[in-house]
């Protein structure tokens, strides 16, 4: 597998943002910059095209991907319909998807989930502590058993991965950088803490 040609990356925006007050949490500023513009730098000229998957503010999301998708069914059924959406929408053999409200992941999260998959379906980052199922590297042919999944009313993450070949990939070595920020206070917690590090290298 080459990353920059079989690889579509997919950031995770299409929620309601209910823990910031309904805001959309991909478009928050974090550091200056919108919060899914740190997580497009994790994927960005490593991986075929950069996209996001979101349900409003397509505008302003437009200039920060290479394309945007809504879910391909509405009323905001969960980041389970956001990997549909890319598994069916991708162009490329493999999906990897991330939260948009996760500002420090790796820099080598691509590399690191291409190595950890083998000969799998699906690789799940593993932080040493916890997985984190929306952090992940799929096989698009994996869409129609999804499809099917969904139509039975399945919306749990997890439970779908383990009806395939899915594989822990250990990110022990840097757990901090799975934070995701669902308030006010998660956010400035972890702009001090990014803040802090860079002054003290």
């Amino acid at each position: 597998m080459n990353p920059r040609h079989d690889v579509t990356g997919l950031i995770l925006a299409g929620g309601q943002g209910r823990r910031m007050g309904g805001r959309d949490k991909g478009l928050e500023p974090f550091a200056g910059r919108p919060l899914v513009a740190h997580v497009r730098e994790r994927l960005e000229g490593r991986v075929a095209s950069v996209w996001i998957n979101a349900n409003r503010h397509h505008e302003a999301y437009s200039s920060l991907a290479d394309r945007v998708v809504a879910d391909i069914e509405g009323d905001y059924q969960g980041p389970l319909m956001g990997i549909y959406t890319g598994l069916r929408t991708a162009q490329t053999p493999w999906l990897i998807v991330v939260p948009c409200d996760s500002p420090a992941l790796p820099m080598d999260l691509v590399e690191r989930l291409v190595a950890g998959i083998g000969e799998g379906d699906i690789a799940v980052a593993h932080d040493g502590d916890r997985l984190h199922p929306v952090v992940a590297l799929l096989r698009v042919s994996l869409a129609d058993d999804l499809e099917a999944a969904l139509v039975a009313g399945e919306r749990k993450i997890d439970r779908w991965y383990a009806r395939h070949d899915w594989y822990r990939v250990d990110f022990s070595d840097c757990p901090a950088s799975f934070a995701n920020l669902n308030t006010e206070d998660d956010k400035q917690r972890l702009e001090a803490r990014l803040d802090e590090e860079t002054r003290t290298g």
